[in-house]
């Protein structure tokens, strides 16, 4: 029998990224990386008190202790501390007990104290937590949910549907949180409010603070506040951002009730022991989708506190979806990767603050800006390239740059960078006399533009569009332009696009599964925030602009709790892939989806594409999993029977007859690495859709593979709902790429269901 006392893990620290990638502010409101980021100012976050470290152990129930009540089993855990320290009155060392999730706690130990604990009966393992850190008026419409009509009125706007959600804590008072027109929440609800007075209402039906314990969960970051709204608050009317972005405020599940887990500082940081508290008391407390903008770049699962966490809430029947990073572009840079989680990565919206540069030679480029002036003259103005004497520090219009440049009542070009901010350019060119200024996006910064707050007319632009502002004024003696300011622009072709930032695959703990699952939006998300941003114009009703795969993750939650409205008897996996097999591979415009370059994205970056929540009500099939599928999976990734003892929380036996290759798990995509040999795979699909029904498959082969499905054809009405296929991939020539990609269709009268195929040659 293997030993199941293993080693304590190696003290390990892990930055997990802040999911919100750009802050806006009135004084600054380029996007910038949160300086929390950086593994120096992460390693004074580690609580050591004495020595003390706060590891996280857990354990594996004696036969005798299975059925055991919550006060036994606080007990036992007890028995594990050192003696000195149950009777200790001057330190708390016991920091969390966890019951549901898995067996074991959080306490603040010596490493000699940790490893003595190896010879304890029960005992699995111990480690040292790791530190985390966190990673709308428009969106519900952009994603086609539409008041009293279609998906959003069939599902009840997530009504009786409870949310958890994972953060850095809530402002309670703020409208977005109004339960005008809500019921009490469901009978099963355990939860707790640790707010005083009527905080707490038929909307946020429960507030807990797991970071500071003994003090109400109150939002000092402003992230939790913000993913909150985006996930399930409360009709606003009136809402506005520097007087743009006018309309209704309003979350995706407007309906659903909130539980808040304050897992998080206000400085953004979060601790695993406190992340695995939420998570645990979450699935007790009886909420039905968890959402979490934060993670920890890619780690074994049985390492992984979110992926283990998460597995017990799908054994409870509940929904998690988690943000897929923000180290985007770079490829293998995902977080949240285990397949039992809906991982979510980030695109624009179809919304723009416009100011569109207009050249004398009649061409027009629109750019952003939240200045939009209502008495700047349309006349075309001399237009100048800052940096046309070839100075680097004019060509970024840095302080004190200008000043032996004629730049008086001209509009003049400058490049983004150098050693100044979008406000700091825009004073240097005013001070100077110019009369507007157009900035142009650098290389990396691509083609998704940014509005700022500037201190007098201008436009934010492209790289490319940069490029033919400079090449018109090198094309003649009197270049002129000007900047038409049109407010609030929507219906932006082009959306969505790709963020930048939003992190990619391949999966590198589980390459055979593809990753991210999908996209929605993260870009200029406006929602709530606990304080006024907007130089106090609205101080009631206070509202931010930020981005972040942190954004898109919270929009996911709340279509998962639509569809867990919808379709109450649906599993997590089944909504999951609901979500996943109908998405969209388009943008408005009707041509495919891009990155922020305008140029093509692969499966390893929108995995299946943009989410479309109406017809993911309507799926026609699923790919169904159930928690004890996963074992095999598990075992395949060659996890020993110890670690994925961790993951699912009971004893397994791992052999070869109970392995799978990761690619045999029943999941709506298919990753598979092609040597020479033909692979077969097989899937089980659930019809969901009409009694009656057959679907055809239609294949769209990667370059370089023959895809053969068996059968490829599969009729419905003959009472059994489940239907059976096998996929058969065969290298037919030697490709010269570093991986090729394809769909499988199951297509009916009714529906497409779309399946990704990626394909990496050995």
């Amino acid at each position: 029998m293997e030993d199941r006392r293993v080693k304590i893990l190696p003290t390990m620290l892990v930055t997990i990224l802040l999911f919100l990638t750009f802050m806006f502010s009135s004084t600054r409101a380029r996007a910038v990386i949160d300086p929390l980021l950086s593994s120096s100012s992460t390693k004074s976050i580690i609580k050591q008190e004495n020595n003390l470290v706060t590891y996280i152990i857990f354990l594996k129930k004696p036969e005798d202790m299975v059925s055991a009540e919550r006060e036994e089993l606080d007990s036992w855990y007890q028995s594990f501390l050192p003696a000195v320290t149950t009777s200790s009155s001057n330190q708390q060392r016991l920091v969390h007990s966890y019951h549901n999730v898995v067996t074991g706690f959080a306490a603040k130990l010596t490493e000699k104290e940790a490893k003595a604990m190896e010879m304890k009966e029960g005992f699995v393992s111990a480690h040292p937590q790791k530190v985390f850190h966190v990673k709308t008026t428009h969106t519900p419409n952009f994603l086609g949910l539409q008041q009293n009509l279609g998906f959003w009125n069939h599902s009840n706007y997530g009504k009786g549907v409870i949310i958890g959600v994972l953060d850095t804590g809530i402002t309670p008072s703020h409208p977005s949180f109004s339960d005008e027109g809500m019921p009490p929440p469901p009978a099963k609800w355990k939860g707790k409010c640790e707010f005083n007075g009527t905080l707490c209402n038929n909307k946020l039906i429960g507030a807990r603070n797991f970071d500071s314990a003994g003090k109400p969960p109150v939002d000092d970051n402003g992230h939790g506040t913000h993913t909150a709204s985006t996930a399930a608050g409360s009709r606003v009317q009136g809402a506005s951002f520097y007087d743009q972005l006018n309309g209704t405020a309003v979350g995706i599940a407007s309906s659903a009730h909130l539980a808040i887990y304050q897992v998080c500082s206000g400085f953004g940081s979060c601790e695993e022991s406190n992340i695995l508290a939420g998570m645990d008391t979450a699935v007790e407390d009886g909420a039905d989708v968890l959402s979490l903008s934060l993670g920890a770049g890619s780690l074994p699962f049985y390492e992984d506190s979110i992926a283990i966490g998460a597995f017990g809430a799908i054994q409870k029947g509940i929904f998690v979806s988690c943000a897929a990073g923000n180290e985007g572009p770079f490829k293998e840079s995902l977080s949240n990767e285990a397949p039992w989680i809906l991982t979510v990565g980030a695109s624009t919206v179809d919304r723009s603050i416009r100011a569109t540069v207009l050249l004398g030679n009649k061409a027009s480029y629109d750019g952003q800006s939240f200045f939009q002036p209502t008495n700047f003259s349309s006349t075309l103005l001399p237009l100048i390239y800052a940096g046309a004497n070839g100075s680097d520090t004019a060509a970024f219009c840095d302080p004190g740059s200008l000043k032996d440049v004629d730049v008086k009542g001209k509009v003049v070009l400058c490049e983004s960078g150098g050693f100044s901010e979008s406000v700091d350019k825009g004073q240097e060119v005013k001070d100077a006399g110019g009369a507007a200024m157009i900035i142009m996006n650098d290389e990396l910064s691509g083609n998704i533009t940014t509005a700022d707050f500037h201190v007098l007319p201008a436009s934010d632009v492209t790289y490319a569009d940069g490029l033919s502002i400079k090449a018109y004024i090198n094309s003649t003696s009197s270049p002129m332009a000007t900047i038409l300011f049109k407010g609030t622009v929507f219906g932006v072709p082009y959306a969505p696009q790709l963020a930048d930032f939003s992190s990619r695959g391949p999966s590198l703990e589980s390459p055979g599964i593809l990753k991210p699952d999908i996209i929605g939006p993260g870009v200029d998300i406006l929602a709530a925030w606990p304080y006024a941003v907007d130089n106090n114009r609205n101080t009631k009703s206070t509202f931010n602009m930020i981005s972040g795969t942190s954004m898109a993750t919270p929009h996911l939650s709340g279509i998962a709790a639509l569809l867990k409205s919808s379709h109450p008897d649906w599993s997590p996996a089944a909504i999951k892939s609901a979500i996943m097999t109908t998405a969209n591979l388009t943008n408005l415009g009707g041509t495919p989806i891009t990155d922020d370059s305008f140029g093509p994205v692969d499966v390893f970056a929108i995995g299946s594409g943009h989410v479309n929540p109406t017809k993911a009500d309507d799926p026609g099939l699923v790919y169904d999993i159930q928690p004890d599928d996963y074992i095999p999976y598990l075992c395949g990734l060659g996890y020993n029977n110890t670690e994925v003892g961790i993951i699912v929380q009971r004893p397994v036996t791992c052999s070869n007859s109970s392995s799978i290759p990761e690619a045999q798990l029943n999941y709506p995509s298919f990753s598979i690495k092609l040597g020479s040999s033909p692979q077969t795979y097989t899937r089980t699909v659930t019809n969901v859709g009409p009694f009656k029904s057959s679907y055809i498959a239609e294949i769209i082969a990667p370059q370089g593979v023959d895809v053969k499905v068996t059968p490829n054809a599969i009729p419905f009405g003959g009472g059994d709902p489940k239907a059976a296929y096998s996929v058969t991939f065969t290298r037919t020539a030697n490709v010269n790429l570093p991986f090729s990609q394809g769909y499988l269709n199951w297509v009916s009268a009714d529906h497409v269901v779309r399946n990704p195929i990626a394909v990496t040659f050995e």
